[in-house]
């Protein structure tokens, strides 16, 4: 079996973990004590649900994820949640003080505890697995724990792992909405090692959902909850080739493939239509054509930077529901006659599709309508570099004071890190500026 591994780190990456298992199991049909009505094959592991759940000998359905906190609250609120019987308490590991947003208490002084128990649970997990396909690594890099913690855990893996796929999603700050100071020390920090130990990292930004709730879900207020609920659909809908059956499966290391040109280029924008609410959705007709226009749109992007100031490199687009081929080979033809879609000289097809049958599903009393027919798009845009050069900037004011910095020196950090992360992330914003360069470079002439 192609199993899949979670990894869900710091209070983000925790509820956007909740989020997703209570997706899979109401994709799935798993109640939330872990046991599974439908599944006739009791104890043993040959289901498609078993990518993301492993069977104990009676029947239970336990995920395949870690946890982890370096602060004790969110993994509680787990632990006493409606899904409490589902984890194994094994697989909630926090530890006892926060790493106060702090990329060098992460990374450095508090993490470094807990890190080795982590590898130990992952270990345990891997075990278990017979084809492990890869990792999905949640978490935000603008706070203590994702950013820190979730580089040693990445460096640690890719020591491990070293062949297998690690996918990240992870939170980066929004342009005007912050809940720390440090986010631009922080996220810069953590970036130089996403950059060197991820295959793919999908790009997530609150701001943008936040847009997207209240445009399109008419939600005045969204909470963590409704935005989170989105981001789910979208993980959900990368691996259900993994979990049902559908036309042209699409797995994991296949994204890999077809989405990253050179290694460093990996940061994706995504995006995921329809996203529409009840009310609406008997008005609406929801064609194939027109899903497939609306995941283009920069308004869907759920990465605050805007895909028309750059050029795309490669497109996946996975769809789910009642689609044929047909209808999605007619769909991106309309796209690439499109002028506001513009792709890189050196790649001509750039169109990775997956079809499914299993429609999306949606959870009881959520915002998102129920409907037919789903897209999710992975996109490797040169846009993207707008993200980074943002947070550079104000990396770039905090550190020319040298704001802040004594509280990561006094954790054991040295500020030549700083500088080797910061002339890292310039030079990945020159990458992505030759890369969607126009016409032959040195390069190119070489051979």
């Amino acid at each position: 079996m192609r199993e899949v591994i979670s990894i869900h780190i710091g209070q983000a990456g925790i509820q956007v973990g909740n989020a997703c298992w209570e997706l899979y199991c109401l994709e799935h049909g798993i109640h939330a004590d872990g046991t599974m009505p439908s599944d006739n094959t009791v104890g043993i592991e040959h289901d498609s649900f078993n990518t993301f759940f492993s069977e104990t000998g009676s029947g239970k359905h336990v995920p395949r994820a870690v946890f982890v906190d370096l602060e004790p609250t969110v993994i509680d609120e787990v632990r006493s949640g409606s899904y409490r019987q589902l984890f194994h308490p094994e697989q909630l590991i926090s530890g006892k003080e926060d790493a106060a947003n702090n990329f060098a208490r992460g990374h450095y002084t508090v993490g470094r505890e807990i890190v080795d128990l982590c590898l130990d649970r992952v270990r345990k997990l891997a075990d278990n697995c017979t084809g492990l396909q890869g990792f999905l690594v949640f978490s935000a890099v603008g706070g203590g724990t994702g950013s820190g913690l979730g580089s040693l855990l990445l460096e640690r893996l890719s020591v491990d792992y070293g062949k297998k796929s690690k996918l990240g999603f992870t939170i980066y700050p929004s342009p005007q909405v912050s809940t720390a100071v440090v986010e631009p020390y922080n996220s810069v920090l953590s970036t130089h090692s996403l950059l060197e130990h991820t295959d793919v990292a999908v790009l997530l930004d609150n701001e943008a959902i936040y847009d997207i709730c209240r445009r399109s879900l008419d939600i005045e207020r969204p909470t963590y909850t409704n935005l989170n609920r989105l981001i789910s659909q979208i993980i959900s809908s990368l691996t259900t080739s993994l979990r049902f059956d559908g036309a042209i499966n699409v797995d994991i290391t296949e994204f890999q493939t077809n989405l990253v040109p050179y290694p460093r280029i990996h940061f994706m924008l995504s995006s995921f239509a329809p996203v529409i609410s009840a009310a609406k959705a008997y008005h609406e007709q929801l064609s194939v054509p027109e899903i497939t226009t609306a995941v283009f749109e920069p308004s869907s992007m759920m990465a605050k930077c805007d895909p028309r100031h750059g050029k795309y490199m490669a497109c996946c687009l996975m769809y789910r529901g009642d689609v044929v081929p047909k209808d999605v080979n007619a769909a991106v033809a309309t796209i690439k006659t499109k002028r506001t879609v513009q792709f890189v000289d050196w790649c001509p097809t750039g169109f990775k599709c997956g079809i499914n049958y299993q429609p999306p599903t949606v959870v009881p009393h959520g915002d998102l309508a129920r409907v037919m027919r789903a897209v999710c798009m992975i996109s490797n845009n040169t846009a993207v570099a707008e993200v980074f050069s943002r947070i550079d900037h104000k990396f770039d004011l905090m550190y020319s004071k040298r704001a802040f910095v004594h509280w990561y020196v006094g954790e054991g950090m040295e500020e030549g890190e700083f500088s080797e992360a910061r002339e890292d992330l310039a030079a990945l914003e020159k990458d992505y500026e030759e890369v969607g360069a126009e016409g032959g470079n040195e390069e190119e002439e070489d051979y």
